[in-house]
């Protein structure tokens, strides 16, 4: 087993594309580490440059507790597993799953039982002399992963295995790398930009975004309680509710959120009562996912909002209503992307300038301080999302009304960070 360091890792590409932006990261011994963001977001390249197929620019990568920049692939014991296979189509598939142990002139005998047993376990076995052009995607992917897993590595990374396969087979093969995974005990960096692999495998997930790292934590702690706005609209799997309020405090007796034609309080008993206080007078975004929104009575009492159904959507096993309710709705704030800008950095390799900080309100380049744009130019009218379960309660044209769970409300600054308390 092998830990992995990444000590303020950046990568710049020629003509000054900046990929990763000062990465710090850590994958503990026996860990499997979901790198989780949307596509171009620096995570492949972050994957690459542990794995050595791609230079460090600036910065210092550890394995095992041994400075690696410079070391050569051959000499990193990692596995790779790249999304699509790369399995050597003249070979079969005993010959690709025994390939690395013949590079490391293993003895052909116990090549031999390893590749059967191995074949087995992935349920491949009656696949041996078959050659790649004529297997599944699946089985493709599943002799991949044999061939990595073979020769017993210290780390693995993954660069999205299972992300052209279907929903059916890639649910099957997930529970398939997890369970493998777990029992060789191998530290492993898993790249995906699907939120339901992250949450089901990962024993920790870190989130990015335009190359900088939003969010690091258990699967758990990154949903229900998002370091940043990105992070938790990123990870819902209905889009999230953003909504604009302004932040009031009546005769400092309770916490008031005003959505204009609607309002919510909170009592000063909330443990991030404090915190919001500080922004009063001032607008603040509230995330809210679809199931924190629940359909009541209208002559029920409790914080709520009201409107009229727009329309219903059926997903098979639940309902969705879109409730239009008059509250302005924002974007998720993201800082300006500075990637394209040429690098600022020394050719001697002295760590680079950043040129993206994790939050608005950071300093330029210049020293001065660049603040965050206004929530207001980013209002738009929009529909609250309401998870209704299996059976709907309204009708569209209907207007309806819906409880809200001031517990499970996610509060951000303009710029997108939490306000709340930090975690513990």
């Amino acid at each position: 087993m092998s830990a992995v360091v990444l000590d303020n890792v950046t990568k710049v590409y020629p003509g000054g594309f900046l990929a990763v932006d000062r990465m710090n990261l850590r994958a503990e011994e026996g860990e499997l580490l979901v790198l989780l963001g949307p596509s171009g977001c620096g995570k492949s390249t972050l994957l690459r440059m542990i794995a050595g197929l791609e230079e460090i620019t600036a910065g210092d990568l550890w394995l095992g507790g041994k400075f690696a920049n410079h070391l050569a692939p051959r000499d990193r014991d990692v596995a790779m597993v790249f999304q699509n296979g790369a399995l050597y189509p003249h070979r079969t598939v005993r010959g690709n799953l025994s390939f690395p142990l013949e590079i490391a002139k293993a003895d052909p005998g116990m090549t031999r039982e390893r590749v059967v047993e191995l074949s087995r376990a992935l349920h491949i076995d009656e696949t041996l002399d078959r050659r790649p052009g004529t297997l599944s995607g699946g089985q493709r992917q599943r002799v991949a992963m044999g061939r990595a897993i073979v020769r017993q590595p210290s780390l693995f990374l993954m660069d999205e295995p299972l992300s052209n396969l279907d929903a059916g087979m890639r649910t099957e093969l997930r529970m398939e790398i997890s369970s493998l995974v777990r029992a060789l005990g191998v530290t492993t960096v898993y790249v995906t930009h699907d939120q339901v692999e992250a949450l089901t495998l990962a024993d920790r997930i870190a989130i990015m975004n335009r190359g900088v790292l939003q969010d690091i934590g258990t699967p758990a702690q990154v949903y229900n309680d998002p370091a940043t706005a990105f992070t938790a609209a990123f990870l819902s799997s209905q889009q999230l509710n953003l909504l604009a309020a302004t932040v009031r405090t009546p005769q400092n007796q309770f916490i008031l959120l005003d959505f204009g034609p609607h309002q919510i309080t909170m009592p000063w008993t909330d443990p991030r009562a404090y915190a919001v206080s500080q922004h009063t007078g001032s607008q603040i975004i509230v995330g809210i996912r679809p199931d924190a929104l629940a359909p009541m009575p209208e002559k029920a009492e409790g914080p709520s909002f009201f409107g009229r159904v727009r329309t219903l959507e059926y997903h098979g096993h639940e309902w969705l209503a879109y409730l239009e309710a008059g509250i302005p709705s924002v974007t998720v704030p993201e800082p300006p992307d500075p990637r394209h800008k040429a690098y600022a950095g020394g050719a001697n390799g002295s760590r680079a300038r950043s040129m993206m900080r994790r939050l608005w309100g950071a300093a330029d380049d210049a020293g001065e301080h660049t603040p965050p744009p206004p929530i207001g130019g980013t209002h738009r009218r929009a529909d609250l999302i309401v998870r209704l379960g299996g059976r709907p309660v309204w009708r569209a044209g209907e207007h309806g009304r819906v409880a809200v769970d001031v517990s499970r409300l996610m509060l951000f600054t303009q710029a997108g960070g939490r306000i709340d308390p930090p975690r513990r």
